[in-house]
């Protein structure tokens, strides 16, 4: 089983490429923020050191974690955006070790990706067989986010900002996946890459 990290900033396209690796590849796939989202659900123990650390204000009707909330507090707080990443992030990485077992003792899975905006920062360099860096032009990426989720010029720049720079992701990376064409570029790039290994046998 081959496990392979995708990363990239916001924009790029991260979501069509994993549904490229999980319909034409039957890859599985774990993105590290859906999976830090049902880890924050109630009874579990980062919910508990969460709430005990920001208070009930940040749940819902049900006694949920409200996700808006708790963004709402931690972008503006540096400091609570430190806790908050010390409690979910190691957890998350412990249930991506726990799935990768999981899957390689069912040996029925060929392809395990893990989809993470910092993957690099968070150490999955030691997990993963392959980096792969979804690399767009800044330009690219701030039309799709205004026209796919409606953000404003402003607020593409302010997370751009935020992130590191493409050098970074492309210097820690083991491939570089241009998405700044046509997606079929994309297709076809992702089956070189899947290929390459068998191909070098071949030869």
């Amino acid at each position: 089983m081959k496990i392979i990290g995708i990363t990239g900033g916001i924009g790029s396209g991260k979501s069509r490429i994993l549904n490229v690796l999980k319909e034409d590849y039957q890859a599985y796939i774990v993105e590290a923020d859906k999976t830090a989202h049902t880890l924050l659900a109630a009874g579990l123990p980062a919910y508990e050191k969460i709430v005990g650390y920001f208070g009930e204000k940040i749940l819902d009707e049900d006694g949920e974690i409200d996700r808006k909330k708790l963004a709402d507090i931690v972008f503006h707080d540096k400091n609570s955006l430190k806790y908050l990443d010390s409690i979910t992030h190691p957890a998350v990485k412990q249930e991506i070790l726990r799935l990768i077992e999981e899957k390689r003792s069912e040996g029925k899975t060929a392809y395990f990706v893990i989809e993470a905006a910092l993957l690099l920062q968070d150490g999955y360099r030691s997990i993963c067989d392959e980096i792969w860096f979804v690399q767009v032009d800044p330009k690219i990426r701030m039309e799709r986010l205004q026209k796919q989720r409606n953000y404003t010029e402003e607020k593409c720049r302010s997370v751009f900002a935020s992130q590191p720079d493409d050098s970074y992701y492309r210097n820690g990376s083991d491939r570089v996946l241009d998405n700044n064409g046509s997606f079929s570029d994309v297709i076809e790039q992702i089956r070189l890459f899947l290929n390459y290994e068998q191909d070098v046998k071949k030869g």
